[in-house]
């Protein structure tokens, strides 16, 4: 009896031993990368949530007084001097989540629609799916500038050609719709790479059986292709989502500095930090955001249960 027990005990404490060394090597493989996110990722944000903590000046980082949460809610004498307690602060709020909704709906909508013509057979696909990179290829500053361009109520073919002289951009309540048009333009292309990178790894031969039980292309489309696709699009959507929750570059270029600051999140942190240098007020705000974006994502991932794997 003792000489059979030996070999059935021994297997489970050898398949410990293995599992603990491939645990060790994955952490000595990991190692690298973790060491990279803490230095470039961890260290900025500590030093960031440090300073929301602190009245500090830009050009004199060391002489600071701590402040507590003063910097997103104070009030002295009756007036409040918290970045919470700026209007300024809630319009960009404002703004910069209408501008996250619609675009992402809309490019995800666009997307789809050009994903689902480039994924069917036709003469010219291959053209067509070079073509639909180009608004995506294009640098953001640039795109931004030429369709600032575009829209001048002076000589622009937007502005002075089709709207008869309106300066959308000179007023945000037009300004955010016009900005959304030209986010809707450069990054549909991305959304419908994403697409149909999902679209071509769906199996053909489910299709066949429907086609051959008689289902229409638009019971194929609501009944197999979307719930099939539902991983890949809403993976697809978080990415967008982040993407135009941290939008700047083409607000302060199409805008300016200014107007920037009421129409995006990050326009309102960069003045408070560069323009007015105030250090730890911009850092409160870039820790607001960043608690903004991380609850957003949390949410997102919650309700819809997205799994990156």
């Amino acid at each position: 009896m003792t000489t059979n027990a030996t070999p059935t005990s021994a297997a489970p404490t050898r398949r410990r031993g293995i599992e603990a060394a491939r645990a060790r090597q994955a952490i000595w493989l990991l190692l690298p990368t973790l060491i990279a996110l803490a230095v470039v990722a961890g260290y900025p944000l500590y030093r960031t949530i440090f300073y929301s903590l602190y009245d500090a000046n830009l050009t004199s980082p060391d002489q600071r007084t701590f402040l507590g949460l003063g910097n997103f809610w104070f009030t002295t004498d009756g007036v409040g001097t918290g970045f919470l307690q700026d209007p300024k602060w809630w319009t960009a709020v404002k703004n910069t989540l209408l501008f996250t909704v619609v675009s992402v709906f809309l490019e995800t909508v666009f997307g789809m629609i050009i994903a689902l013509v480039v994924n069917s057979a036709f003469r010219g696909r291959a053209f067509l799916r070079t073509a639909m990179l180009v608004p995506w290829a294009i640098p953001t500053v640039v795109s931004a500038q030429m369709w600032a361009y575009m829209y001048n109520d002076s000589f622009g073919l937007v502005g002075r050609g089709i709207l008869g002289g309106q300066a959308l951009l000179a007023n945000t309540d037009t300004a955010i719709w016009a900005l959304i048009a030209v986010d809707v333009w450069k990054t549909t292309s991305f959304m419908a790479l994403l697409i149909l990178a999902g679209l071509q790894s769906l199996p053909g031969d489910m299709y066949e059986a429907a086609d051959m039980d008689g289902a229409s292309k638009w019971t194929q489309f609501w009944r197999l292709t979307l719930p099939l696709l539902r991983p890949a699009l809403l993976v697809a959507l978080v990415f967008r989502s982040l993407d135009a929750l941290r939008v700047f570059d083409i607000m302060y270029v199409m805008l300016g500095p200014v107007n920037a600051a009421q129409t995006s999140m990050t326009g309102y942190a960069r003045q408070a930090l560069i323009d007015n240098q105030l250090l730890g007020v911009g850092s409160a705000v870039a820790v607001a955001i960043f608690l903004i974006i991380m609850v957003i994502v949390v949410i997102y991932v919650t309700a819809f249960r997205v799994r990156f794997d």
